[in-house]
């Protein structure tokens, strides 16, 4: 009888011994599972319901010194029909555009910021400090808005030309 509760013992014993090391709750606060990940090189977000194919690629915004935030990423047009981005806002403060009215057709991206772009947008009155994230809204003539939760990044590194 005494054998019988022993080994019942050592096997509850050992289960809980066994569900705490594999679920990580013996890891305490340092589980990897418990860590949170901070992408710093862009979100991406898509717009594919009634036929429209509009990619947003590695969105993110950088802050500037007189407050105001400069939008770098690339939207692209899988879709054959035409469509245009018509506004963009983040932070409660609506973006200037390059122009009115950027058209989007299908292979030829619109791409904010770096060495290849073909369109700006700032925010002038982003006052976000870099770090944290903000709702960046884009609002497309006939797909609707997509909107991106975007980090704001420091003007240093490899966006330090980034500049309004």
């Amino acid at each position: 009888m005494n054998a019988v509760r022993l080994r019942k013992g050592a096997i509850a014993t050992l289960s809980l011994a066994l569900a705490l090391s594999l679920s990580a709750c013996g890891s305490g606060n340092q589980a990897a599972t418990r860590m949170v990940t901070q992408v710093t090189d862009g979100v991406d977000g898509s717009i594919t319901t009634m036929g429209n194919k509009i990619h947003a690629r590695s969105f993110l915004i950088v802050a500037q010194p007189d407050g105001s935030g400069v939008v770098v990423g690339t939207i692209v047009n899988d879709a054959p029909s035409e469509d245009a981005l018509i506004a963009m806002a983040a932070n409660q403060g609506v973006a200037t555009l390059s122009s009115k009215n950027l058209p989007l057709l299908q292979g030829h991206p619109i791409i904010f910021s770096g060495a290849t772009s073909n369109a700006s947008a700032v925010i002038p009155s982003l006052n976000a400090l870099p770090g944290t994230r903000v709702k960046l809204q884009m609002f497309f003539a006939i797909a609707g808005e997509m909107s991106l939760d975007v980090i704001v990044r420091e003007r240093s590194g490899e966006y330090a030309g980034v500049g309004a």
